[in-house]
């Protein structure tokens, strides 16, 4: 059913009530009347203002109360959500702060054939100047359980970071090289976070991944020949219908020196890295065995300092490039471009980017 005004039209809908996450499309017909007065017709009418020309259907949890709904913002600039600092504005922004949210802005996305890329520290993205004719999904699923001894299950918008640190503290190893990146824990999974000999797909015991079709999958370790990860690898890049991860568990050993290895990296990390810079971090992958590192490239290449517009190769280490104080997009491509051109040029190495660009369209 569509209601153009008020455009709302509130179909109950199974949920799960374990974890929220929306699981079927089945319920009687609900009019506004049938909600609260007090808090259900304050968030619908405050949610339909924010998705005003979208066609939305709610959904009714088992108890009978609203599912939660997340708020939708329109020309959100995007230079906002990114480490770059680079970024149009978006024609829909939307933050969840749970599986319900997410499961809820993923569903609405999809019946409104809107485009949406969901977004963790925007510390691997580089958006158009245009911004993104489609909806961004700001994920803050930032909760963290400890379930055993070494064993943490993280909401996938979990500071990365934070959790090394924390794991470290404790006293577990195999997480001390995320220190310093600052990125999400969903966004360390989808990349395949490595450094020093650590990487993320190491220390995963399970994945927790919602696909389009509203399906909860959970992906535990060892169980499928099909989850294989790699160097900036893992199986979210190319699995079909695969939309956004959830949470995950991790499980670690004991280890006494685990804190001194993470203060150790952390301060590695401050002296090559230029860690006060807006930059997406490492923009290329390394070539593999037998090449040196993207960065040695670079430098061999002497593009260190090298500028196009106010987009800059960072003198402290060749393999971050900065937005030097209104860089552009454009500018940042244009760059990029010209590093891949000279190291093939002097060096016959093609380069490969590890940065996602975020098209408008």
């Amino acid at each position: 059913m569509y209601v153009s005004n008020p455009m709302m039209a509130i179909i109950g809908c199974q949920v799960q009530s374990t974890c929220g996450i929306l699981v079927g499309g089945k319920g009687s017909h609900l009019s506004l009347e049938n909600c609260s007065r007090n808090s259900g017709l304050q968030r619908w009418e405050k949610f339909r203002r924010c998705t005003v020309g979208l066609r939305v259907r709610g959904g009714v949890s088992s108890d009978g109360q609203l599912e939660s709904l997340p708020s939708f913002e329109r020309g959100k600039r995007l230079s906002e959500l990114s480490t770059l600092g680079i970024g149009g504005p978006a024609k829909y922004f939307v933050e969840v702060h749970d599986e319900s949210q997410m499961s809820t802005a993923i569903r609405i996305c999809r019946e409104n054939n809107i485009r949406c890329f969901i977004v963790g520290k925007g510390s691997n993205c580089l958006f158009d100047d245009r911004g993104f004719d489609g909806c961004v999904i700001l994920n803050s699923l930032k909760f963290l359980e400890r379930q055993g001894r070494g064993v943490y299950r993280v909401g996938s918008g979990y500071p990365f970071n934070t959790l090394g640190i924390q794991t470290s503290k404790d006293g577990f190893t195999g997480l001390e090289f995320a220190s310093g990146i600052p990125g999400t824990v969903g966004g360390a999974i989808f990349m395949n976070a490595s450094a020093n000999g650590q990487e993320t797909a190491n220390a995963l015991k399970s994945v927790e991944v919602l696909c389009a079709d509203g399906e909860r999958i959970v992906h535990t370790k060892g169980q499928s020949d099909l989850v294989v990860y790699g160097y900036r690898l893992s199986p979210y890049q190319t699995m079909p219908g695969f939309m956004a991860i959830l949470a995950a568990t991790f499980e670690l050993e004991p280890c006494l020196d685990a804190r001194q290895r993470h203060k150790s990296l952390l301060e590695r990390r401050r002296k090559t890295q230029p860690v006060a810079a807006k930059s997406a971090g490492c923009i290329f992958r390394n070539p593999g065995t037998g090449s040196q590192s993207a960065g040695a490239l670079i430098e061999q290449a002497g593009l260190k300092g090298i500028e196009v517009g106010r987009a800059k190769v960072s003198n402290i280490h060749a393999n971050f490039l900065l937005n030097a104080g209104g860089s552009s997009a454009a500018d940042m491509i244009t760059l990029i471009e010209l590093v891949k051109e000279q190291v093939k040029r002097k060096l016959g190495v093609d380069l490969r980017e590890e940065v996602i660009y975020v098209p408008y369209s």
